[in-house]
């Protein structure tokens, strides 16, 4: 089972992207997962990391090899903002993995790790070392989804120009996989769009960004790629956000994903910039209590929370 995440915000997981191939032999299988596991999600939905947190390090008490342990209890460290500590059960699970697939899936809980710090650097280095571990298998695919989930990270970290180029790695790479179907090749054409589009917008570039959403819009209009139907609202909303065009941004990002904590917090920032303080706070505390370890739930927790302490009660 490989699980892909990366350029946009797929139904999260309670722990992680990168630890789901450990937890079920089957798509879908909750029966396959490990009792800490299914107990420590649960603890999580409910709210006590604290309490996830203590299964899992007594679960590493008796198993201090298990690399799902050890990136579960390094994804809750990095929910609480404690990252330096959660990286040494991430470097552990590394450390131990036992296949090069499990490796990878150490690497990125690094890599995410990083991300919830706004460190592009840092996770760029661990995604290339996921990136050439699928390289090796000529996974052209998955090397893209990564390459994106880097890009992912630098967009909102502020490297533009590191997200400019590992979104285009992700889409060239992506192409690269044997025999691919026009609904793929027409995926990657949809997301370097978005992406351009989106960088172009942060770069104070309307411009260029409204012909990438045009473009966008005429790779959707094909029909190969009809679930990607909620990341055009997004990426408009998300283009109008940094034109400061807040109003036409609220209206957009309320018909994006609205489970998606990315959007929560996005929904929260447009809020408070229309000085709807109210509703800023309505948002910013959903977003805040994300319990995913991908770049959605790393842009989102540490930003709502902070910006929670900011607004007026």
């Amino acid at each position: 089972m490989k699980v892909t995440m990366a350029i946009f915000p797929r139904a999260f997981l309670v722990v992680s992207a990168s630890l789901a191939p450990l937890l079920a032999q089957t798509p879908g299988s909750q029966q396959q997962q490990p009792e800490f596991i299914r107990q420590g999600q649960q603890l999580m939905r409910e709210g006590k990391l604290d309490d996830a947190l203590a299964l899992y390090r007594r679960t590493l008490e008796t198993s201090p090899n298990s690399v799902a342990a050890n990136i579960a209890a390094g994804s809750v460290l990095d929910l609480q903002g404690r990252g330096q500590e959660g990286r040494k059960y991430f470097a552990r699970g590394i450390e131990v993995a036992d296949t090069p697939e499990h490796k990878a899936m150490a690497q990125r809980a690094m890599a995410m790790s990083y991300a919830f710090e706004r460190n592009c650097k840092k996770t760029v280095e661990h995604e290339q070392q996921v990136f050439d571990i699928y390289g090796s298998e000529k996974n052209f695919f998955q090397q893209g989804e990564i390459a994106d989930e880097a890009a992912r990270v630098c967009i909102e970290s502020g490297d533009l120009d590191a997200a400019y180029h590992w979104y285009q790695l992700g889409h060239d790479t992506g192409l690269k996989e044997p025999d691919i179907k026009p609904a793929r090749q027409d995926l990657w054409e949809f997301r370097w769009e978005h992406a351009q589009a989106r960088i172009a917008a942060r770069r104070g570039n309307q411009a260029e960004a409204q012909k990438h959403i045009a473009a966008a819009k005429n790779v959707f209009g094909k029909g190969t790629n009809p679930e990607q139907a909620q990341f055009l609202p997004y990426l408009q909303g998300y283009v109008a956000f940094y034109a400061g065009d807040y109003q036409a941004a609220l209206e957009e990002l309320l018909k994006a994903n609205q489970n998606d904590p990315f959007i929560q917090c996005m929904i929260g920032q447009t809020y408070q910039k229309l000085g709807e303080k109210d509703k800023a706070f309505e948002y910013y505390s959903k977003a805040s209590t994300a319990i995913a370890h991908n770049p959605a739930a790393a842009y989102a927790v540490p930003l709502a929370r902070k910006n929670l302490t900011l607004l007026p009660s």
